[in-house]
């Protein structure tokens, strides 16, 4: 599936998103290839066409020093256009996730010149959700389930191997992850029925 899937690169969105990459490998002026990986409400968009926000989460696999100042206007439907930035207190450290995020994620292909774009794979973007696992986290995992791009099994098996990479309350972590494995269950019981 992960070589064959195709993203929704269509949406205002996704344009605003690669705008703001190019704006920011122009600004960089990079000279050579990074990796950025991509999580958040905007991977869910990525794959689903269905969550919009006006941060984009991510990381790179080098010291990229982005501009507070860099912001692209998203096109709005309520008439006040809100701005897309890269939130740079973004740290995946703060959320549970696998050791193997990185290699496992879906490659984007976006077309920029000095950024390679990935987004993290289905089911550790729904694992990355647990641990906050506010509504909008439960419905992004509610939604990746719906669309088949992950499955209960799949974030029961990836969450508990990510426990052993976490510093926290794993209690309440444990909580969480039985509460999204019922959750995905649910929606995968409505599809069979």
């Amino acid at each position: 599936m992960k070589e064959n899937f195709h993203f929704h690169l269509d949406t205002p969105l996704a344009r605003s998103l690669r705008d703001l990459l190019m704006q920011l490998q122009d600004r960089l002026q990079l000279e050579r290839m990074i990796k950025a990986y991509i999580a958040g409400g905007i991977a869910v968009h990525l794959y689903t066409a269905y969550r919009v926000t006006v941060d984009v989460d991510m990381e790179f696999d080098a010291k990229v020093p982005v501009p507070s100042d860099l912001s692209v206007e998203l096109p709005g439907e309520s008439g006040r256009d809100p701005w897309l930035y890269i939130d740079t207190q973004y740290n995946s450290t703060f959320s549970l996730i696998h050791e193997d995020h990185r290699e496992d994620a879906w490659r984007v292909p976006l077309g920029l010149s000095s950024i390679d774009v990935y987004v993290l794979s289905p089911v550790d973007l729904a694992v990355s959700k647990i641990s906050r696992f506010a509504e909008n986290d439960r419905e992004d995992i509610a939604t990746l389930v719906r669309q088949g791009l992950t499955t209960a099994d799949a974030i029961e098996t990836r969450a508990n191997e990510a426990l052993s990479c976490y510093v926290g309350n794993v209690d309440m972590l444990k909580t969480s992850i039985r509460l999204a494995v019922e959750l995905a269950k649910k929606i995968e019981a409505q599809f069979l029925a």
